[in-house]
């Protein structure tokens, strides 16, 4: 018998649960020590605030909390407790208390104490702003030094930092009423946190352009505090929206559905092989087969490659990580020899200095490298027939900081990881808000004209260009920088999936291509080196969730998209095509742990099947590749979808 959360997230571990903390309008959810979603009625005013212990790695302690105490009452409640983050290097010992009132005024002080000397890039607060009705809007800041300065929260993504200096924040949440967030106890700055996928902007504690790592000597206290004030009418208490039926209704014809395409990284070329029946199934419009000539990876595989693309028809895109050194045409030349060798002709190219694979802070100087047009010149000549791609291979954060010109590539490119700072579901579902301010930003500089591709993106971390390595996952946790996300082989992937599908294909992305074939990031069941509940007891061909979404969105590639309007964004996702017989086909996804029901009047009175993915069909889906063709007819323009289901309706 397969648990409800292994059908879910992949892992028998589950996120704690949140405790609902209210005084009148004002509400905000309790969790391990932290503040999140802290609301005046239905409006989120702040995303998050949370006190924090980072090691010189940017490693987040998670603190252990005691001697809890939560008091509540109508008008008002109160939140103390002790809480130690530690590690055999250090310990640092904090009390906090947290009060609200039905004014909507809310304060959370703490007193920090190390009881050793403690080594940490940063400590204290962090206060996250979400970005509905926030991106775009005003905001005035106080500095440090008293000054008022009247701006805006960034729309596009700025690679800088917005505001420095900061003492406080004040934003309209709703017309006439303001929200005022003041930090003490040291400087603050903020980082458009979009950067690196997450659904916010981040005020924290200790300017960049001090020192770090620094230590805090042993028994040397620090006290910090963040104090909200409602400025006008407090609106009226929510009234639990969350259980009302979303409305989706399908529009006209916006544009065209991306290129579905799958990474191959080199280690997982030969295992996609062996399946290449269901490789068959899984139908890739084109494949990121990745070359790193660092350590001489994927020069081997070459062969694989071309195997792997005449047994799908699909191109190939190969993702070229160089030295970096002084010749790269050196180093292209010899590979474009092994590629004609091996048979295997490019349809594309992606070039990647390894000097761009390591994260560079604003204000840093960049290693010494080869110029963009040495880079792309070389590549030109080695392979004079494919298209050129620039960009990162690492994520958004690292193209906003160094931007490739337009004119001399053909498309531009780089992935998305959704675990940087944040790994519980709810942060990582999040993302997805991102993608369109990541669409435009990227737009903003590189113009209309040029081709825009994403990915390979999934669940977990492919590359860390903040730390040495990717974080160790031995036992299925949610855990942020890490190649392994138990969550791959669950119904939540397949549901991210489609959310972030629709997402970018609104934002006019020519092609996207998610995980790969197999392994920690695969569609395809293989045995490896980490556990898989379920998945490991099997003695047959499997496939996770997500290989059906990928199959399924795969034929929709370059079909007539349609615009999507929505009564409730950000509870489910969803996305619409015309395929080439007329046929509306619609994806729907629960992204949300809590049963919801949709209500599409475009079904009402017309004929239309449906299949789903949930949870109680875990084990047929898992075990029957041509899930998708079980249909039934549906009546009625309801549908009530499970935790992280997904529904593919078709409408004639």
């Amino acid at each position: 018998m397969v648990s409800r959360a292994v059908r879910l997230c992949g892992t028998e571990s589950v996120d704690a649960p949140m405790q609902t903390l209210r005084a009148g309008a004002l509400s905000a959810e309790f969790d391990n020590g932290a503040l999140r979603y802290i609301k005046i009625g239905e409006t989120e005013v702040i995303r998050a605030i949370a006190f924090l212990v980072r090691d010189e790695n940017w490693g987040t302690f998670t603190p252990v909390v005691e001697d809890l105490k939560l008091d509540q009452t109508a008008e008002e409640f109160s939140v103390t407790y002790r809480a130690t983050c530690s590690d055999a290097a250090r310990t640092l010992v904090y009390d906090a208390r947290i009060t609200g009132g039905a004014d909507g005024s809310l304060s959370f002080e703490v007193s920090a104490e190390p009881k050793t000397d403690v080594e940490t890039n940063r400590t204290g607060f962090i206060v996250l702003h979400p970005l509905k009705g926030v991106a775009g809007k005003a905001v005035k800041v106080l500095h440090v030094d008293g000054r008022e300065e009247a701006s805006t929260f960034p729309e596009a993504i700025d690679p800088m930092c917005p505001f420095q200096d900061i003492r406080a924040l004040s934003h309209e949440i709703t017309p006439g009423v303001w929200a005022t967030c003041t930090m003490e106890g040291d400087t603050f700055e903020m980082e458009d946190q979009r950067n690196w996928s997450d659904a916010s902007y981040k005020t924290y504690v200790r300017p960049l352009s001090r020192p770090w790592p620094y230590v805090l000597k042993k028994g040397h206290s620090i006290t910090q505090a963040v104090r909200l004030v409602i400025s006008g009418t407090v609106p009226p208490a929510a009234d639990r929206a969350a259980t009302r039926p979303v409305r989706i209704d399908i529009g006209k014809v916006s544009g065209k559905f991306p290129d579905m395409g799958l990474g191959v990284p080199t280690e997982e070329a030969a295992h996609a092989l062996e399946r290449v029946d269901l490789l068959r199934r899984l139908d890739p419009k084109w494949l990121v087969c990745q070359v790193d000539l660092r350590n001489n990876k994927g020069n081997r595989e070459l062969d694989a490659y071309r195997q792997l693309a005449e047994a799908t028809g699909a191109d190939v895109a190969l993702e070229i990580i160089i030295s970096g050194g002084p010749r790269p045409l050196d180093e292209l030349k010899t590979l474009a020899k092994a590629a004609d060798q091996a048979r295997l002709t490019p349809n594309a190219v992606a070039l990647f200095p390894a000097q761009d694979m390591k994260s560079v802070l604003p204000g840093s100087k960049w290693p010494e490298m080869p110029s963009f047009k040495e880079i792309y010149g070389a590549a030109r000549e080695a392979f004079p027939g494919a298209k050129l791609g620039g960009g990162m291979a690492t994520y958004f954060t690292e193209l906003n900081r160094k931007r490739p010109p337009a004119d001399l590539i053909d498309y531009v490119t780089h992935t998305t990881c959704p675990n940087v700072h944040a790994a519980d579901d709810r942060s990582v579902m999040e993302t997805i808000e991102t993608l369109p301010y990541q669409i435009l930003s990227t737009r903003s500089f590189m113009g209309d004209r040029i081709e825009y591709r994403i990915g390979p993106s999934q669940l977990g971390c492919r590359e860390n260009p903040y730390g040495k390595s990717t974080a160790a996952n031995s036992d299925n946790r949610r855990v942020c920088l890490s190649r392994i996300d138990p969550r791959q082989r669950g119904l939540f992937n397949a549901a991210w999936m489609v959310a972030y599908a629709a997402a970018v294909a609104q934002g006019g992305i020519d092609a996207i291509a998610f995980g790969a074939p197999t392994g920690p990031f695969g569609h395809i069941y293989r045995r490896a080196e980490f556990a898989q509940p379920y998945f490991d007891t099997l003695n047959r061909p499997a496939v996770y969730p997500s290989f059906h979404v990928f199959a399924g969105l795969s034929q929709c590639s370059g079909a007539d998209l349609l615009d999507m309007r929505f009564s409730d964004r950000g509870r489910l996702a969803a996305l619409a095509v015309r395929d080439a017989v007329d046929t509306v086909v619609l994806w729907v996804a629960n992204l949300t742990a809590d049963e919801i029901v949709a209500e599409i009047p475009a079904i009402a009175g017309r004929s239309a099947s449906i299949v789903e993915l949930k949870a109680d069909a875990f084990e047929r889906l898992s075990l029957t590749p041509d899930f998708l063709e079980s249909e039934s007819e549906i009546s009625g323009a309801k549908l009530a979808l499970d935790a992280y289901a997904v529904t593919r309706v078709k409408i004639n």
